[in-house]
């Protein structure tokens, strides 16, 4: 959930059809205290430092949690992209033309539900048919660019909308801080991950980091150390003036930012990690459609049932999500006439995961922005 971090203020209420009457009640977590705690990020605050220190670093090892990585693919992570998908190009021509939407959101949905792809689909074009692996692999930077940049905002994000939830909300002053931790910290962790490795490959295509002078990641690493000190004095006058935080937030923020970026070295916590991230980005995910699914059936009585729905959407995103990271690439990489000599025999596998992942961002940017009505009426309806 890479996004402007929903930062939304002050959510509407919904009770009924309305968004201005009071609701009688109102849940101030996404399922439970201790499903958002585990689901948010507490879940890797236990299980990888577990893993760390009680699981060899052997190849065997490696291989079983790789196999486990791999089953958590298809029902967490390509699930998670598929979901963007789908509530993204919901009802999309009247998101991104019509008057109902705010003109800048317009311009947005436009540009990451057209524009972005077709640049996509224009740069492998291209590259493919000048066959040009590096031009390829320059993708694969751009991805490991962005991820950095996708993790720490989905984590100021789940901070934001504990905090609606809860009603604690954070000032401007406040908000900015954490922002710049966020930012600081996910430039780190890039500048890290170019000096610390040389290559790297996927589905048979490498790509290559950038080289970092040891003053610049070390300039980094004091700055990052300096912003979570002022933050973490921020949260301890917070603490002493409201007498309470979002806990659960703050726990999805350190895991998010500190735990997911810096444990990425360490090859055994890095097969896990993308699970971890998208069972957070699921958790939110499945209360909004959730959400959705209930505010469409009370509007039309003749409706099915609301959790039909729900579970439609998410058998759907789990078949989208086995179709596009593996049933089309794998069958374009059969049939598809190029040159196996340069790009190996999975060039599409690797074309289609940097499409997807890129392009994922891009969608959440727009669809989990603060003055994005629909986020605010179904997340927190």
């Amino acid at each position: 959930m890479a996004t402007r971090g929903l930062d939304i203020g002050q959510p509407p209420v919904i009770s009924g059809g309305s968004a201005t009457e009071p609701a009688p009640s109102r849940r101030d977590t996404l399922f439970h205290p201790v499903v958002d705690f585990l689901c948010l990020g507490g879940a890797s605050l236990i299980l990888l430092p577990l893993l760390v220190i009680l699981v060899p670093d052997t190849e065997a090892a490696r291989k079983t949690v790789a196999l486990i990585a791999l089953w958590l693919a298809h029902v967490l992570n390509h699930p998670h992209f598929a979901h963007s998908y789908q509530i993204f190009y919901r009802d999309y021509a009247r998101k991104a033309f019509g008057g109902t939407t705010p003109p800048a959101l317009r311009v947005r949905y436009v540009i990451a539900g057209i524009i972005v792809p077709l640049a996509l689909v224009a740069y492998f074009t291209l590259a493919i048919a000048a066959g040009d692996v590096h031009m390829i692999g320059y993708a694969g930077n751009i991805m490991f660019f962005l991820v950095g940049w996708h993790y720490a905002k989905q984590g100021y994000g789940m901070l934001m909308v504990d905090a609606a939830l809860k009603r604690r909300f954070f000032d401007a002053a406040e908000k900015k801080i954490l922002l710049i931790n966020t930012h600081v910290g996910w430039v780190t962790f890039w500048l890290m991950i170019n000096a610390t490795l040389i290559e790297r490959e996927m589905w048979g295509i490498q790509y290559f980091m950038l080289g970092v002078p040891d003053w610049l990641l070390a300039t980094g690493c004091t700055v990052f150390t300096l912003t979570t000190g002022a933050t973490l004095l921020m949260l301890a006058r917070k603490w002493r003036h409201d007498g309470t935080l979002p806990l659960i937030g703050i726990t999805a923020y350190v895991a998010s930012i500190y735990v997911w970026l810096l444990l990425r070295f360490d090859p055994l916590p890095l097969l896990l990690i993308p699970a971890l991230h998208s069972l957070q980005y699921l958790t939110v995910v499945w209360r909004y459609q959730i959400n959705v699914e209930t505010h469409r059936a009370r509007s039309d009585t003749s409706s099915a049932s609301p959790w039909r729905g729900f579970w439609l959407f998410t058998v759907v995103g789990v078949v989208l999500g086995f179709a596009g990271f593996w049933l089309a690439p794998a069958a374009i990489d059969t049939y598809a006439s190029y040159d196996k000599g340069i790009f190996g025999g999975t060039l599409f596998l690797f074309v289609f995961w940097m499409f997807i992942n890129v392009h994922h961002y891009f969608l959440d940017n727009v669809m989990w922005r603060r003055e994005n009505a629909e986020t605010k009426k179904h997340l927190f309806g």
